[in-house]
């Protein structure tokens, strides 16, 4: 199937489809006439599962350690589940991240009356917070 197609089946845009070629992800066969890439279901499959993986927000580079264990039926779980648990361990660090920002904003935008004055706590707050 051409590209647009392996689009539309796998449920990601063409422009990911193409990118996902041109890192090699996926290795469709390439018309040497036409330049045009064609993709079987097994090249579907892996649009597929590496959408699902970046839904996940798995980086590039682990989709590729993942795409290889999913095409090795020998693959030991525990490379699976190692990658994982590290996904989840940096999910983890940026949900308390994400928290302690909210806290802070929470509390800067407490302190601000949002009223008609130009003073405002958030944005001094936004001024002179350290990163």
């Amino acid at each position: 199937m051409k590209i647009s197609q392996a689009a539309l089946a796998s449920g990601l845009s063409v422009k990911t489809v193409r990118y996902y070629a041109n890192i090699k992800l996926v290795c469709p066969t390439i018309d040497r006439v036409t330049g045009y890439r064609y993709y079987d279901k097994t090249d579907v499959a892996k649009l597929k599962f590496v959408g699902t993986a970046r839904a996940f927000d798995f980086s590039i580079d682990d989709c590729r350690e993942l795409l290889a264990l999913y095409e090795d039926q020998e693959r030991p779980s525990r490379e699976v589940k190692r990658i994982a648990m590290n996904k989840i361990a940096d999910i983890d660090h940026r949900l308390s991240a994400l928290q302690t920002l909210r806290s802070e904003l929470s509390l800067l935008a407490v302190a601000c009356d949002g009223d008609d004055r130009p003073n405002c706590p958030i944005i001094e707050g936004l001024a002179s917070r350290q990163r």
